[in-house]
């Protein structure tokens, strides 16, 4: 529970633009995501709110069942204005909310976010690449933003949403196409 309203502190302040930008649902993934892993299949969506605000839409695309040891990817089409050290410092909470406690390493990590992810506005979207074994890889429509080479951070990092520890089960449930 205290997560959720630490999250919503964070979503209200951030706040800009409402109304908040319409889904992109069915939008295929960015050519380059496409052109480095075509085999990637959706298998789930889910809309995130918080009290009523509608914070994100996202996506999770694999290449068959989802695992940890393979790759795959998760989209997340932005429907409110976000600062991108708040989304680092949101990924940190989280990361710690389902064991992820090493103090350097989370430093390392958030250091890391923030010169990964940019300022987001109404209808940005966001694909980070889960590569097993290797780093986690972020594009924002078609271009590059950068990786982090640490697979203990792809893990951390994706686990935000997919871990069984995760602070929202029922998106989990969504994105692994377990739940309508």
């Amino acid at each position: 529970m205290r997560r959720r309203v630490a999250a919503l502190a964070v979503a209200l302040a951030c706040v800009a633009g409402l109304p908040a930008a319409q889904a992109q649902v069915g939008q295929p993934l960015p050519t380059l995501v496409t052109a480095e892993l075509p085999a990637l299949k959706r298998l789930g969506e889910g809309r995130l709110r918080f009290l009523g605000i509608h914070v994100y839409d996202s996506a999770l695309w694999a290449p068959g069942a989802f695992g940890f040891d393979k790759p795959f990817a998760l989209d997340i089409r932005y429907a409110m204005t976000i600062k991108g050290r708040d989304l680092s410092s949101r990924s940190i909470k989280e990361m710690k909310g389902i064991g992820f406690t090493d103090p350097e390493k989370l430093s390392r990590w958030e250091a890391s976010m923030d010169k990964v992810f940019p300022d987001i506005k109404p209808g940005d979207r966001l694909v980070g690449i889960h590569v097993p074994g290797k780093e986690a890889r972020f594009f924002s429509n078609d271009r590059l933003l950068g990786a982090v080479a640490d697979p203990e951070f792809a893990r951390a990092f994706f686990g935000i949403w997919l871990d069984e520890k995760t602070s929202e089960p029922k998106l989990r449930a969504k994105l692994l196409g377990q739940a309508d």
